[in-house]
């Protein structure tokens, strides 16, 4: 048997690790997009989480983690997107420092708001090898703990949080559509759902341009990411060693959605629900209103908004 990055008692520990600095996010309804998924579509708001995504919850238990020893040193990453705004914030609560590898050409406004919450960003060129480098030697100056974007374990059963409470606040549920990328997510609330409700569909959105997860779970060998454009620019990495197993063997399905209908999706919500959501969190929403529309095999879903941190220069485009 598999043995997992996570188990059930570790997303449960990691609940009561992280309450006292979470939020415990909503559950929304919107009677037009049941109507256009034809079922009840349950939306699980981490959009409302701190940082604006559910990055939190991972880099949180990842920092509250760490033994006093290891804190005192730091904490090192390298990304440009949620994760290192959620990491700057869980060691500021920590009272550690926190070291973000950053590529110069990072948004001002993602490295403005790592800064406002405490992290030191050390800027590298924009390629994986550059940052992985750059993160490698801030370890080796500072001796700070190492905490990735999606493959780590405490970071999975942060992530698997999620479940936990969606499952609590939708009693009758009979699937969950996740967006993925590097699969952090993905792997916890899998995890954890399965665990709680065995019978209950995990399902994967991601972008069709940027498909490798679902590649993977068609050939059943994991496919690295092909760097192709999305506007979904937080779904563009590759599985893990930790979370491709998880995708593999215990996610349902992986499915994609086109370009146009994730800038669809975004419109819908934000004429509709009235909720500022990233492109990220539109995938899961176009999956319900796409692809699984016609799929008799569940009748209510939980979608994932995922995050809402949205560059607003861009907006125009997106949904236009």
């Amino acid at each position: 048997m598999t043995e997992f990055a996570a188990n059930l008692s570790d997303i449960q520990a990691a609940a009561l690790r992280i309450a006292p600095w979470i939020h415990r996010t909503p559950v929304m309804r919107c009677a037009h997009l049941d109507a256009l998924a034809d079922r009840p579509l349950h939306f699980k708001c981490e959009i409302f989480q701190r940082t604006g995504s559910f990055k939190f919850r991972g880099a949180c238990n990842a920092v509250m983690s760490l033994t006093d020893e290891q804190a005192k040193r730091g904490v090192v990453t390298h990304s440009s997107g949620n994760h290192a705004q959620a990491l700057a914030l869980a060691a500021k609560l920590r009272g550690i420092a926190a070291y973000v590898v950053m590529p110069h050409d990072s948004a001002r406004t993602k490295v403005a708001a790592v800064e406002g919450y405490g992290g030191r960003v050390i800027y590298c060129e924009p390629t994986v090898a550059a940052r992985a480098a750059a993160a490698q030697e801030v370890i080796a100056q500072t001796g700070g703990a190492f905490i990735p974007p999606y493959d780590h374990p405490m970071v999975i059963a942060g992530q698997g949080t999620i479940a936990i409470e969606l499952l609590d606040q939708v009693k009758i549920l009979d699937a969950i559509i996740v967006p993925l990328g590097g699969g952090g997510m993905i792997s916890g609330i899998t995890i954890a759902a399965r665990a709680l409700r065995p019978n209950i569909k995990i399902i994967g959105a991601e972008p069709e341009t940027v498909g490798d997860a679902a590649l993977s779970k068609r050939l059943g060998s994991r496919q690295p990411a092909t760097g192709a454009v999305t506007v979904a620019d937080g779904l563009r990495t590759s599985l893990g060693d930790l979370t491709w197993p998880v995708v593999r063997d215990l996610v349902d399905s992986v499915v994609t959605v086109s370009e146009a209908e994730i800038k669809s999706a975004l419109r819908l919500v934000y004429e509709r629900m009235k909720v500022v959501i990233e492109p990220s969190a539109a995938v899961g929403i176009a999956t319900a209103l796409g692809v699984l529309r016609d799929r008799r095999d569940f009748q209510s879903a939980g979608v994932i908004l995922c995050g809402g941190n949205i560059d607003l220069d861009s907006l125009s485009e997106l949904i236009a």
